[in-house]
């Protein structure tokens, strides 16, 4: 009996040190945290990333860009009615806290998704209906043909019916109103990972979902994510180089050679699918963030001209950027259906010739106004805010800088209390009109919700609307060619530049960079 029970613990000790030996702890670390965990509340990329680990929407694109089944294994148009998606589902699939995955959250999710405080109600505004055909089928409604509502769907995540009626969190979480709800500090989702205790802007753990579907697909080595938000640049890379931290995103630029240059770490690079550039609130008669009584400065197209034609884009790359970007003429990237080398191109300098339009337009003795910036969200965010200040000095304008974090500086924007503002734009439909629908059609119930332009322009609106059913692709993007014209044409924005990424790792992290800057962690393999 005593042999057998030696043996036992024996055996009971072996595994548990096998199993010590094979966990695998990611320390993850970058500038900001996400600003909420609830699934439809922000339609931001951080956000986006920490919640990719624990939920998961019904598609997801691959490092390619390319699709890849998640919760949905096959989808495609209904062979009899074209304006109907019809999605098999995944069987066999289980939230964290044990529930079966079926048609029934999805139909939930959809539907609140498009609820008026959720941010991502702009991808889904086709959708007219979302219902279960039986447990593992379902069936999406559009208002026409849509040809590339799959692209709309890679964020879209889906939560457990039951659990959020449980837990009185149906309703999406009012963010810009500063409301808090279960669904904000707590998760129950399908993913790889189960939230273990989150601390906002501090720290998040999330250990391997043992049940995980995809557990025999893919690696899964890290059965523990550390997350912790570190806004200070010095202090991230301090953190890497005192091995504190395996993995870090918003590498500094002028720290690049230094982490890649140290022993056990590596520096991996790829152009990144966002743009970053500045809004002007042109739509209001009068604006209070400048010195003009009784009128908009900004409201003249001559003016944005001439404000886009100050800043030195060539001069930001150089020296903010240390040479880790990619100057921008339009707010597209390359990687987007729409882009054009072309209109990529048109932003150029020319101090003088900006002077002139702002003599011309009335303001030849310029004017001030204030500058609304994030501090933690951007690859050198407020350092380009200040070079632009010192340009647009240059033909007259005063700016006074205001950089604050991400979670008080993206309100601004969407609650239109904003005149002049940074804002990166990343567009994972790969589709330009992922971009219209968000940042060039008129405010309007379910659409526009980041146009903080003030800009309104109803036959160029319905044109915008029209993308989403029009099935002739060549029809469809000359349209989109031809929206893009009046964005450039009327200087909407002033584009800055296409971002690249660099993530620093120690050479026991093995993963790509991915473009949408959005690691997922279920790909990572450790030494």
């Amino acid at each position: 009996m005593m042999t057998k029970t030696l043996t036992l613990m024996s055996t009971a000790l072996l595994l548990s040190t096998t199993a010590l030996a094979q966990a695998e702890t990611l320390r993850w670390a970058r500038s900001g945290d996400a600003l909420t965990l609830d699934p439809h509340s922000q339609n931001e990329g951080p956000t986006h990333t920490i919640r990719h680990q624990m939920y998961e929407p019904l598609i997801i694109r691959d490092v390619t860009g390319a699709f890849e089944p998640t919760l949905a294994t096959e989808w495609g148009p209904s062979e009899d009615d074209p304006n109907v998606w019809v999605f098999k589902l995944r069987e066999g699939v289980k939230f964290h806290d044990g529930a079966d995955f079926t048609a029934e959250d999805v139909v939930f999710s959809f539907n609140r998704a498009k609820t008026e405080n959720s941010d991502m109600k702009e991808l889904i505004n086709s959708i007219t209906e979302v219902r279960a055909v039986d447990d593992y089928t379902v069936e999406m409604v559009t208002d026409g043909p849509n040809p590339i509502l799959p692209s709309n769907l890679t964020n879209l995540f889906i939560m457990d019916k039951d659990w959020t009626e449980a837990n009185n969190t149906v309703d999406v979480q009012d963010f810009e109103g500063g409301e808090l709800t279960y669904a904000t500090t707590n998760a129950n989702g399908t993913g790889p990972y189960k939230l273990e205790s989150r601390e906002q802007d501090v720290k998040t753990v999330m250990t391997l979902n043992e049940d995980y579907w995809g557990k025999d697909q893919f690696p899964l080595d890290v059965t523990e994510i550390v997350y912790t938000p570190i806004q200070n640049a010095a202090t991230r890379v301090a953190a890497m180089l005192s091995g504190e931290v395996d993995f870090l995103q918003d590498m500094p630029v002028q720290d690049l050679e230094r982490v890649n240059n140290a022993d056990g770490l590596v520096v991996k690079q790829a152009p990144q699918n966002r743009v970053i550039f500045f809004g002007m609130n042109q739509g209001a008669d009068d604006i209070e963030a400048d010195n003009v009584d009784g009128k908009n400065p900004l409201a003249d197209a001559r003016v944005r001209k001439a404000m886009s034609m100050a800043i030195n884009r060539d001069a930001i790359q150089q020296v903010v950027m240390r040479g880790q970007s990619q100057p921008a003429g339009m707010i597209a990237p390359p990687f987007v259906n729409g882009w054009t080398e072309a209109m990529d191109a048109e932003s150029t300098t020319d101090i003088e010739g900006a002077k002139a339009l702002m003599e011309e337009a009335g303001y030849a003795d310029g004017f001030s106004i204030r500058l609304d910036c994030p501090n933690d969200r951007y690859v050198n965010d407020e350092a380009i805010c200040q070079a632009a200040v010192g340009m647009l000095g240059q033909i007259g304008v005063t700016v006074n800088l205001d950089a604050k974090p991400k979670a008080q500086h993206f309100p601004l924007i969407t609650d239109g209390k904003t005149d002049f503002y940074m804002l990166g734009w990343g567009v994972p439909t790969y589709d330009s009109e992922y971009i219209f629908n968000f940042l060039v059609h008129g405010r309007e119930g379910d659409i526009g919700t980041w146009n903080g332009t003030g800009y309104d322009n109803d036959a160029l609106d319905a044109k915008i609307k029209s993308l989403a059913s029009n099935t002739d692709l060549e029809a469809r993007n000359a349209d989109i060619a031809d929206i893009w014209r009046v964005v450039q044409d009327e200087t909407l924005y002033i584009p800055i530049h296409h971002q690249v990424l660099n993530w620093g790792m120690t050479d026991a992290v093995g993963i790509e960079v991915d473009p949408e800057d959005q690691p997922k962690v279920k790909y990572f393999t450790m030494k």
